[in-house]
């Protein structure tokens, strides 16, 4: 299975345009316009950037979002909760797999229908 970014179609630039997808090599890129010039920025470089601001919201709330996991799961046992609790305390391991496997489709239109977006620079920066 080819690799795609991982948040292909939540991405623009700083003028609102989408960011294209494609790859180069077998590197996945962001593309954007930087007046008529086609920059590929690889995607990994914007998407750890992004996951690295998600992890930096959830820390310290661990306890608060294990209980809610749980809950949501209808599995408000201890062992459950610690379990989560741990797993979002290694948050960065689940990062590097998030980044391998990549998100489904609709995961992604669900985000975009949440008003989920990513505006990057010509640089890639977030």
């Amino acid at each position: 299975m080819t690799r795609q970014p991982l948040f292909n179609g939540l991405v623009s630039d700083e003028f609102g345009r989408p960011a294209e997808a494609a790859l180069v090599g077998d590197e996945p890129c962001y593309v954007v316009d930087d007046a008529g010039f086609r920059r590929h920025i690889p995607s990994e470089q914007v998407d750890r950037q992004v996951l690295n601001q998600l992890a930096a919201l959830m820390k310290g709330s661990e306890e608060l979002l294990s209980e809610q996991t749980a809950k949501m799961l209808g599995q408000e046992d201890v062992f459950t909760k610690a379990a989560i609790q741990q797993q979002l305390k290694n948050i960065d391991k689940q990062f590097d797999q998030l980044l391998q496997a990549g998100l489904p489709e609709d995961m992604r239109a669900y985000l975009g229908m949440m008003g989920f977006k990513i505006t990057i620079n010509v640089h890639g920066e977030v």
